[in-house]
């Protein structure tokens, strides 16, 4: 078994984790920082993948807050079904419609991630491209809420978004997943907000694409890793999810409340801070 304080770092990594997944200001750089101060006393294999699989618990957060949107069956609330009579009467057509457009934003980083994510995190994964990405970003939201500020938004509700629209998202999406720092919920808010959707919709498609997306990237981390956990690994990966998942819970809610009254920029003013902060420390004492 874990020890106690080894549980009370995974409690705080999955603070973190819960947090800084759905708000878009980059999980890993806040992880990098607080692996650096506080590290987990497990092999670099097992924390490669915790890093990532910790990231179930947010997910199942998602899923739990938006479930009627999320499951495409059922009778009761059907706005669109297949059909009226039969069968069809509980396929509810307008969510396969939403998640068919989120598998077609998925497409493009799935296959990056697949063929590359070793090579990508050998290349990328360091101080310096975390911190330029997190500047980067930070900059790209302000200048862009700065452009939008007294546009209305050509897109606002996910039923709006078209097969082209969720691609170029899941373009967007591929610069997170080749580019550490960047922040997947950033990158796509980013390329949502640029192409005309709402700060509402852009948000709760991110959290919808972060389902698939984030099983997928689970599932290849686990696969790899082998399913071999000693019971302390066991302990410190559940306890890890279980807070993310209820941090997420929180965090989502206040995200969605936020965003209807305010914009990103303090997000990108957070996020060039945090690049530059991350910058010094690889630099200077790293």
């Amino acid at each position: 078994m874990a020890d106690f304080i080894e549980i009370l770092k995974a409690i705080l990594f999955g603070i973190v984790e819960g947090i800084t997944e759905w708000l878009p200001i980059s999980s890993t750089g806040h992880m990098i920082l607080l692996n650096e101060f506080v590290k987990l006393d497990v092999s670099e294999a097992f924390y490669s993948m915790f890093e990532v699989v910790i990231q179930l618990g947010a997910i199942l957060a998602v899923v739990v807050l938006f479930w009627k949107r999320l499951w495409p069956f059922g009778h009761k609330d059907n706005a669109m079904p297949l059909s009226e009579k039969g069968v069809g009467s509980w396929i509810k057509k307008d969510i396969f419609i939403m998640w068919f457009h989120i598998l077609v934003s998925c497409v493009p980083a799935a296959i990056i991630g697949i063929l590359f994510d070793d090579v990508f995190e050998e290349l990328f994964y360091n101080y310096t491209t975390v911190a330029i990405m997190l500047i980067v970003f930070g900059v790209a939201f302000i200048v862009i809420e700065n452009r939008n500020a007294d546009k209305p938004a050509k897109i606002n509700s996910i039923a709006d978004i078209t097969y082209t629209t969720a691609l170029l998202i899941g373009l967007f999406q591929v610069i997170a997943a080749v580019f550490p720092g960047t922040s997947r919920s950033g990158a796509t808010i980013v390329g949502a907000l640029l192409i005309g959707v709402s700060r509402t919709v852009a948000a709760e498609y991110t959290f919808f694409l972060a389902v698939p997306v984030m099983l997928g990237a689970s599932l290849l981390k686990l696969v790899k890793f082998g399913f071999d956990f000693t019971s302390a690994e066991a302990v410190i990966l559940a306890v890890g999810m279980i807070v993310a998942f209820l941090v997420s819970l929180l965090v989502i809610k206040l995200l969605l409340g936020y965003i209807r009254k305010h914009d990103f920029k303090p997000f990108g003013w957070y996020r060039i801070v945090l690049g530059a902060v991350v910058l010094a420390y690889g630099l200077f004492i790293a």
